[in-house]
């Protein structure tokens, strides 16, 4: 029985025989023209038919035992108040005072997302040092309170950087419990050389590459927009944590040779199509990125952000 849910169980037989016996209760039956007169002045209970009482002053009728007398039973107690035994009764099996766990449960869950967030932080502030982290420093400056939930925590995070960010946390020590950052694939760039220093964007430079080899290898801007609009991405969205998308993609990415973007052959207007550069050709394959894009394609779903932190 879930919680602020009363239970009201039918009184035993016996009960309802005892109470037939008691004083003031009577079975209501059509009386004669002398005994309407005769208690027209001294009852204290229905003045007129049933019918005429209004609907939210008639209480529930109560659950009738099975063998009990089935005939409807009134006393001269006013409508809507309760005898001393009926409300001793009421405080015995009222309903439980003890807290509703649903909102405590979403504050826990609360609290773990926030701990997910300032691990990924303190992540990315060790990948652009380049410095190893150990478990025992991410429960000391993170974790805190919440050792018992580390497993689940640095999973969700682990993940986050590698869809994300393209960056991998890599275990060197099982014995020490020491991890290494280093870019998805063993691909070179990870967008930190120039003036933003703050967001890796190796991720999305896979995820691009990786809609190239699906859509055809040589694959018309469009579709490439259209892509990264699904994942909330947006060409001219305002403080992307990638900076400006076309930007990035027709001139950032071009010039570091990972991605072509030229005109197509003989169209008109003129109309344009990305193809994986020299660079991307060099450092990865076809086959690697399209098993990185399906094993993240098969976890949840997680949402690129749109505003850096």
């Amino acid at each position: 029985m879930s919680l602020g849910q009363k239970s009201q169980p039918g009184k035993p037989e016996e009960d309802l025989q005892a109470q037939g016996e008691a004083p003031g209760l009577v079975d209501v039956q059509v009386p004669t023209a002398e005994e309407q007169e005769a208690t027209s002045s001294s009852s204290t209970l229905i003045t007129g038919t049933l019918e005429e009482v209004p609907a939210a002053e008639l209480p529930s009728p109560p659950e009738i035992p099975q063998g009990a007398s089935s005939s409807l039973i009134v006393t001269d107690t006013p409508l809507g108040s309760q005898s001393s035994e009926d409300s001793s009764t009421n405080e015995v099996e009222g309903p439980s005072t003890s807290p509703d766990p649903a909102p405590m449960e979403s504050l826990l869950w609360e609290a773990l997302d926030e701990k997910v967030d300032e691990l990924v932080g303190f992540l990315l502030c060790k990948y652009q040092i380049k410095e190893p982290v150990t478990k025992a420093e991410m429960l000391e400056s993170v974790i805190k309170n919440y050792s018992n939930y580390f497993p689940m925590i640095f999973s969700k995070a682990s993940e986050y950087m590698q869809v994300v960010f393209g960056i991998e946390v890599k275990e060197v020590d099982p014995a020490g419990h020491i991890y290494f950052l280093v870019t998805c694939l063993g691909l070179s760039y990870d967008g930190l050389l120039g003036d933003d220093q703050s967001t890796p964007k190796t991720g999305l430079l896979i995820t691009v590459l990786g809609m190239i080899v699906v859509k055809g290898i040589c694959v018309p801007e469009e579709a490439i927009w259209e892509g990264l609009s699904e994942m909330g991405l947006y060409v001219g969205m305002e403080r992307s944590i990638y900076g400006e998308l076309r930007k990035l993609l027709t001139q950032d990415w071009v010039q570091e040779k990972y991605l072509d973007y030229r005109q197509v052959p003989g169209s008109d207007p003129a109309r344009y199509e990305f193809l994986w550069g020299p660079r991307a050709l060099a450092e990865t394959s076809y086959v690697k990125v399209l098993e990185h894009v399906a094993r993240v394609g098969a976890r949840v779903p997680i949402p690129y952000p749109s505003q850096p932190n």
